[in-house]
């Protein structure tokens, strides 16, 4: 085998499960040789160590691959906020279909609902609004 140009032979030591993982990734991460697995792992610490803050340092594919969860999962939920906007939309036409509320008493009615959403916290259920439409 050839020696490389440029490059310089030196002993090390290594624990046998290093050395042992090293035989089982090198061929996965398309390296030719155990030293270019070994040079390719120093340069990435090396990289790590010098790049001042280590977050700045993370792989491209893995803030890509992170961006893709986020963009998934605001996806999935805007998703289900407009089918549950659709459902709404039918309730509130239903109930304002046999009710004829005049706008001055819906301004009112709006706002003490904002002051009960508040109060409990977001987490508004149907057995709050029967305890309240019943003086509870």
């Amino acid at each position: 085998m050839a020696v490389p140009k440029n490059k310089q032979k030196f002993a090390t030591w290594l624990h046998p499960e290093t050395l042992v993982k090293i035989n089982e990734l090198y061929r996965g991460d398309d390296c030719r040789s155990r030293s270019e697995f070994i040079e390719k792992a120093v340069r990435f610490y090396v990289g790590y160590l010098t790049a001042g803050d280590p977050a700045n340092y993370f792989p491209h594919m893995f803030l890509s691959t992170m961006q893709g969860i986020a963009e998934a999962s605001d996806n999935r939920q805007n998703r289900i906020l407009f089918k549950l906007t659709v459902e709404l939309a039918i309730l509130m036409n239903l109930i304002a279909a046999d009710h004829n509320l005049d706008p001055v008493s819906m301004e009112r009615l709006r706002g003490q609902c904002v002051q009960e959403v508040k109060r409990l916290n977001g987490s508004f259920r149907y057995e709050d609004a029967l305890e309240w439409q019943h003086g509870g």
